[in-house]
């Protein structure tokens, strides 16, 4: 991951773009909003069709709508219009897990809601949307004094960040988070919108969603049909809102459509999700020590 890439921990919404001809991919790792900035014009040299704010976009539907983090780290996407949700089996593997029993072994058999009342409930699983991102670098730095001892620097960044995230939020039902990129010299703030109301859909048998097991993950390319279905809900007013049978399924801003055409040598390839984290501005007094410790 050569150039731009950015330092995030694990609330990062991030672009992961490479180019299919070669093997070896143009890697990196972007937040949405500095696409149009940094990389914009190099991603359709590549072959990209759509513009920045096509994907990462404030105002207007955008690719960041229909993206989700499911649970406490999963991707997901949205694809239909009535809130169908689209992730991992092993993203969904506990709620089918809990849903199971001997009499309806869901892993061993898969599950399939013929209708919206036959899908399963969830308690505690949320989807969560990313609704803007914000640098407030210079908010969170505001008062630190040069050369403070790293108590004080972090004393004072703590309660710089409580009150950018109280004030964002104020009178919202939205949620901010605010991390540090860089080593803690860039922070972002990620206001957020999260749904309480998540319901089972779909499922493939474990001999399909999860063939090979982990095994195989991690030391093949992948072969699975690693795949389940899930549906936001939200309240009448499309809010989030806890589960009730009187929640309706969520109108999004943006979902995706499935193409079933044959991708093609060169065509251009674009992951947006949740990744983990990467450490590529290590330094290398870091390095040394993490390998050498």
């Amino acid at each position: 991951m050569k150039q731009f890439i950015l330092r995030k921990t694990l609330i990062a919404f991030v672009v992961w773009c490479f180019i299919a001809a070669k093997v070896s991919a143009t890697e990196g790792m972007w937040l949405p909003l500095l696409l149009e900035q940094l990389n914009e014009d190099e991603m359709k040299s590549m072959g990209l069709k759509i513009t920045a704010k096509d994907i990462y976009d404030i105002n207007n539907g955008s690719l960041k709508d229909a993206i989700v983090r499911f649970g406490n780290g999963c991707t997901a996407e949205i694809i239909s219009d009535k809130g169908l949700l689209l992730t991992n089996h092993h993203c969904g593997y506990g709620q089918i897990q809990y849903h199971s029993s001997v009499e309806h072994d869901y892993l061993k058999d898969g599950f399939w809601a013929e209708t919206q009342e036959d899908e399963l409930a969830n308690p505690g699983l949320t989807a969560t949307f990313i609704v803007r991102i914000e640098d407030v670098t210079d908010k969170v730095l505001e008062g630190v004094k040069p050369g403070a001892s790293e108590s004080d620097r972090a004393d004072h960044v703590k309660k710089n960040i409580e009150k950018i995230k109280e004030e964002a939020v104020k009178g919202t039902h939205y949620e901010a988070v605010i991390k540090p990129f860089f080593y803690g010299n860039k922070y972002y703030m990620f206001i957020t919108e999260t749904f309480k109301d998540v319901r089972l859909v779909a499922a493939p048998p474990s001999s399909i969603g999860k063939f090979g097991a982990d095994t195989d993950n991690w030391m093949w390319p992948r072969h699975t049909g690693d795949f389940s279905i899930f549906r936001i809900y939200a309240g009448k007013d499309n809010k989030p809102a806890e589960f009730s049978l009187e929640n309706v399924p969520y109108k999004p801003r943006k979902s995706l459509t499935i193409s079933i055409n044959e991708e093609k040598e060169g065509d251009f390839t674009m992951v947006y999700g949740f990744p983990g984290r990467t450490q590529e501005y290590l330094i290398s007094d870091a390095v040394d020590y993490i390998l050498n410790k």
